[in-house]
């Protein structure tokens, strides 16, 4: 493998997104799914890449670009730091609060109801599985390729050779059931009356359906931190990233051979960026106010672009064909958990604008953030049910029970601890139960035709 092999590899996956993208922004049908152009090349890529017809000049080495592109996905999340503001936080607690309790009790479900499941009745099926495999779909689901290439790389150093294959098949079944799933309870909640901020599916923008944005509705991609004629703000920005990226991966080497200890390298990564954030430090005296959070998280996206596209596209089809019965039970789970969630738990936990919120969290339950993103912007493009700010505000709670989720998951699964595990998020998840309670953050008996959209702030236009 050579640094031309590199760029013959990302020539290929660049040219089959741009006609990923050609393909959404000239077919209505493809416009009506909303299939990310990424996803669209990753189908293609797998269908002319080595695993199946073999007409693209793609190396042998596509299927380790996706661990190494979540390293520096998860380094963007980190320079980024937290957004968390007491202030914001006791205004509207009830809100917020439930919101919170909503979106932690969704980690602590997808974290145990699909092991319980796969451990208890898909091993009876396919007796070869073993205790991590329904840990795959979690990943998969609420985080992602970019988490499923992380956990698959952290089981195959633990001696599970095919986990990252089952991991990216799980996020794309995850990202279609999103997508699809999305829409279809999009316009069935259009039809009940349950929405507030768009009352008709045709009501959706062409940026929307197309992805190509209009002059008049474009906005700026960020800000000149530092002066070109120092150093290019991209450059800058770039550089920001790649330096925990690969300190991570020589301070993951360094501890495995002196301390015999396995570390995901994209947990190092992480918290080596969160490392810098706060040493740069905020406020006027600090260096990070030359940060633009945007650009960073452009950076971040771009990769989970090309991170989407490898992750289909170096899937290996026999190994799926193999597990084809296992893993469509476990994904059959996992789309039934996040349907409860929206349909009933949802409107159970979420009082105002009650279907934007959940259909918000169902999106990135079932991919990414950015599919949350879309699916929301679809019924709420001005952010009227705040559930955006919320997420901002109350978005750091889910954080430690991730990384510890992807991080420990791995080995207590495959260590003889999976009760262990899982117990821990069935706790998680009757806490978040008991809590809604306690603070009547619960609204089971509200007819759902009744609830009210949140309201505006008194500075706020209705638009």
């Amino acid at each position: 493998m050579t640094v031309y092999t590199i760029l013959v590899d990302f020539a290929c996956a660049s040219i089959l997104i741009l006609i990923g993208m050609l393909l959404r922004a000239k077919f209505k049908f493809i416009q009506r799914s909303f299939i990310p152009a990424s996803l669209l090349a990753g189908f293609l890529g797998l269908a002319l890449g080595p695993n199946f017809l073999n007409i693209l000049p793609f190396s042998e080495d596509i299927g380790s670009y996706a661990g190494i592109i979540t390293i520096f996905v998860f380094a963007a999340v980190g320079i980024n730091g937290f957004s968390f503001s007491p202030g914001n936080m006791k205004k509207d607690i009830n809100r917020m609060g439930a919101y919170a309790t909503y979106k932690i009790l969704c980690i602590g479900l997808q974290m145990s109801i699909p092991i319980i499941f796969s451990i208890l009745v898909i091993s009876k099926f396919a007796p070869e599985i073993n205790n991590g495999f329904g840990l795959l779909l979690a990943a998969g689901f609420y985080g992602g390729h970019g988490t499923a290439a992380a956990v698959g790389t952290t089981f195959e150093n633990l001696g599970w050779e095919t986990a990252t294959d089952l991991g990216m098949t799980a996020a794309t079944g995850g990202i279609l059931a999103g997508i699809f799933g999305g829409l279809i309870f999009i316009k069935w909640a259009t039809r009940k009356g349950y929405t507030h901020y768009v009352k008709n599916f045709s009501e959706i923008s062409e940026d929307l359906k197309t992805g190509l944005v209009q002059p008049q509705n474009r906005t700026a991609m960020g800000n000149d931190t530092v002066s070109p004629i120092a150093l290019d703000p991209l450059a800058f920005h770039l550089a920001l990233l790649i330096v925990p990226s690969g300190l991570g991966y020589l301070l993951n080497n360094y501890i495995a051979t002196t301390w015999g200890l396995e570390f995901p390298t994209f947990t190092i990564a992480f918290l080596l960026a969160l490392l810098i954030y706060i040493l740069l430090g905020k406020g006027e005296k600090g260096v990070y106010k030359y940060v633009d959070s945007k650009i960073v998280d452009r950076l971040g996206s771009a990769a989970t672009d090309f991170l989407v596209f490898y992750g289909v596209a170096s899937i290996k089809l026999p190994i799926v064909v193999e597990y084809a019965l296992p893993l469509g039970l476990l994904m059959l789970s996992g789309v039934a958990v996040v349907v409860v969630m929206l349909i009933v738990i949802g409107p159970a936990m979420n009082y105002e604008s009650w279907f934007e919120r959940s259909i918000f969290v169902y999106g990135y339950s079932t991919g990414v953030f950015a599919i949350g993103l879309t699916l929301l912007r679809v019924i709420d493009p001005n952010n009227k049910s705040k559930t955006l700010t919320d997420t901002a505000v109350v978005g750091p709670l889910n954080t430690p029970l991730e990384l510890f989720a992807w991080s420990a998951g791995p080995v207590m699964l495959l260590s003889g601890q999976h009760w262990t595990f899982v117990g821990i998020f069935l706790a998680i998840s009757i806490g978040c139960f008991v809590i809604a309670r306690i603070f009547k953050w619960w609204y089971w008996k509200i007819p759902l035709g009744g609830r009210p959209p949140v309201p505006l702030d008194r500075n706020e236009d209705v638009i």
